[in-house]
């Protein structure tokens, strides 16, 4: 496995590969590394001849009081786990070699709209952040494919619209959610949590499935099962930021009319705030 952290020297080894006709994936990642993201390079690695994955802390995501700190930096770790799982480049680059006249001097891309709503809302300059960095990766790489996990679904949508919108030709991917036995969304910012926190965390996914249940048997008080499974959470030790029903295309108020429907979450538990979502289609259970 190669590793590289310079863009000039990336770019040299992924137009090599190129030439020679391989089709090249693109894994991003802030580190500290779990299944869920080995399961993206799992499915890159079948479906591309050339893997690179990108691990970078991106400080333009945080907004003031959040954790770019104290979040987990664990590269070495990280790389034995990608050159076992078949990776071929591993590119790590310092924040001067992504923002080279710093943060305040960046172009920024803002996906309107979406970027506002949920997440966005309480996390102002988030997803300017996500987008921008996502757009530079890919304009670094020039991948064929990249992948992105269900678990942060607004993310994905605003990805895919800010590739839409600036005709980046590249595919991406949203690959499923992989959980713990008991259900938590595998996440980073898990090892966060607490012992006791950490019992109490799969409650967020099972208060999902309770409501998605109740929408494939036809409920469609979609306001009231909100209000029900906000306060399911708080009964089971949580602090809610949002549970929301969406349209799962676009994030859009539901209607009558639509059939796929997302249910978002973000509530904190302790110092940690967990995000998890399920898309459910009426007549259909996606949970056992």
């Amino acid at each position: 496995m190669e590793r590289i952290s310079a863009i000039k020297e990336l770019r040299q080894q992924v137009a090599a590969r190129r030439l020679a006709g391989e089709r090249i994936a693109l894994v991003p990642t802030m580190g500290n590394l779990h299944a869920g993201h080995l399961e993206l390079v799992k499915q890159a690695r079948q479906r591309a001849g050339r893997v690179v994955v990108s691990i970078f802390v991106n400080p333009m995501q945080f907004g003031a009081g959040e954790d770019f700190g104290r979040y987990p930096r664990t590269l070495e770790q990280d790389a034995t786990q990608l050159e076992s799982a078949g990776v071929d480049l591993l590119f790590t680059p310092s924040v001067q070699e992504v923002y080279p006249r710093g943060q305040e001097a960046q172009t920024a891309i803002t996906v309107p709209g979406i970027s506002n709503i949920l997440c966005g809302a309480s996390r102002a300059g988030h997803f300017a952040g996500v987008a921008t960095v996502v757009c530079k990766l890919l304009n670094m790489v020039q991948p064929d494919l990249a992948l992105f996990g269900n678990k942060d679904l607004q993310q994905l949508l605003v990805i895919r619209q800010m590739v839409e919108d600036l005709c980046i030709p590249v595919e991406i991917m949203g690959i499923p959610t992989v959980r713990e036995p008991d259900g938590l969304a595998r996440s980073s910012r898990n090892g966060y949590l607490t012992a006791e926190e950490r019992s109490q965390a799969p409650a967020l996914y099972r208060v999902l499935c309770e409501t998605s249940r109740a929408i494939a048997q036809g409920r469609s008080d979609y306001a009231a099962l909100e209000s029900e499974g906000k306060q399911s959470l708080m009964a089971a030790g949580f602090k809610p930021d949002y549970y929301s029903i969406r349209n799962a295309a676009d994030l859009s108020e539901p209607n009558g009319e639509m059939q796929k429907l997302a249910i978002l979450a973000a509530a904190c538990l302790g110092r940690t705030r967990l995000i998890d979502n399920l898309l459910v289609e009426r007549q259909e259970f996606p949970c056992n």
